[in-house]
């Protein structure tokens, strides 16, 4: 995938989607590395901090550690 193509899917993302990827993604997921892996992480928090503490408390609650 090229890092347009990854930012793209980051962009169209939820806080959900986000979080599961970034639980459940395999070791050297192309999500964390460089530049995308800063833009994957200010997507993130920017989602985060749209949908509030408690709704991405459940969010996570909902995922737990197995997918």
């Amino acid at each position: 995938m090229s890092d347009d193509s990854l930012r793209q899917w980051i962009d169209t993302a939820s806080y959900e989607d986000l979080l599961r990827r970034w639980r459940f993604a395999p070791v050297g997921s192309l999500f964390f590395v460089g530049e995308v892996g800063r833009y994957f992480e200010d997507t993130m928090k920017q989602r985060k901090a749209e949908i509030g503490n408690a709704e991405a408390v459940r969010v996570s609650k909902n995922l737990g550690w197995e997918g």
